[in-house]
């Protein structure tokens, strides 16, 4: 154990430097879901302790000190797997006070566990907290969970994928203190007409971005948006609307924080097309354009094609 200081930048800088020509190697010694030597970044998932992901529980359930992002962990799951730990909220704790407190704590033998809300890949700054534990000599390692976009189509019954109506997804944040006016694309994903817009971060900012959009031409202002409060949490809200009435509905019950906007008409889960995956070409109907014959190569490829994206 050790007081020494931490400067954090200069540890950042520094693994970056060694990782921005190189991959780790680790990246070739362990999957996604193995567990690995360190200190893990978890994904807490959404809110319902039943959305922690098995190998999430199981290191959850093994800690001695828990790390946690405060209130976007739900009490419910910190009761339910962290009866025994140490818990430390990590909100209003900045890095230099953060490193050497996980740093302290492995190194004097306890499994600590960094509990971060969602999936940490997603908005989570895990990695400038990985980069400076590893500087330090401490290593880490990032086990997925499920982020709230995914909770948020799943309440409301509906994919951010669908057939004739959304082809992609974007995950976005509205313009503020970390996300610069010109670096703001809302809008651009959204005159794609084919996006779902999933904005994370965005509660206090729906009336300012729906009116930003308004203001955009080519955009429909009939556009459908739903607004998840909470996803999968017991105190769980859904508010639908458009882009041109959302945000007064929002404005209208007081959410400031913790929900998630989708924009599109993946949102509601009309007017989508049969996909091709159950289709006769399924059942060896697909032809090779050619010479009209089955394509039994070519139905295959589009079936692993398919399966993953449909």
């Amino acid at each position: 154990m050790t007081d020494d200081p931490v400067d954090s930048q200069a540890s950042i800088d520094a693994v970056g430097d060694r990782t921005a020509d190189e991959l780790d190697p680790r990246v070739h010694e362990y999957t996604a879901g193995e567990e690995q030597e360190g200190i893990p970044f978890i994904g807490a998932g959404p809110g319902d302790p039943g959305l922690l992901t098995v190998r999430g529980k199981e290191l959850v359930d093994e800690a001695d000190l828990v790390v946690h992002a405060g209130s976007l962990v739900s009490s419910a799951l910190l009761v339910e797997h962290c009866a025994d730990a140490e818990l430390v909220n990590s909100v209003g704790k900045d890095l230099e006070e953060l490193i050497p407190l996980m740093r302290d704590a492995h190194e004097s033998g306890r499994t600590v566990v960094r509990l971060h809300s969602g999936d940490p890949a997603v908005y989570g700054a895990a990695l400038e907290q990985i980069d400076a534990l590893e500087s330090e000599g401490v290593p880490a390692y990032i086990v997925p969970g499920v982020t709230s976009s995914f909770a948020a189509a799943a309440t409301l019954r509906t994919q951010l994928t669908l057939n004739g109506v959304a082809n992609h997804v974007a995950f976005t944040r509205p313009r503020g203190k970390t996300l610069d006016a010109e670096d703001d694309h809302v809008a651009e994903f959204v005159e794609m007409g084919d996006v779902t817009t999933c904005i994370y971060l965005g509660t206090h900012a729906v009336s300012d971005t729906m009116d930003r959009l308004l203001d955009r031409d080519g955009i429909d202002p009939e556009t459908p948006v739903a607004v998840v409060y909470h996803a999968s949490w017991d105190d769980e809200d859904v508010i639908t609307g458009s882009i041109a009435d959302i945000g007064e509905k929002v404005e209208s019950v007081g959410y400031r924080a913790s929900a998630m906007v989708l924009i599109g008409e993946a949102a509601t889960g009309a007017g989508y097309e049969r996909s091709f995956l159950y289709g006769d070409w399924a059942n060896g109907g697909a032809t090779d354009a050619a010479n009209g014959e089955p394509d039994d190569a070519a139905d295959a490829a589009e079936t692993t094609e398919t399966e993953a994206d449909d």
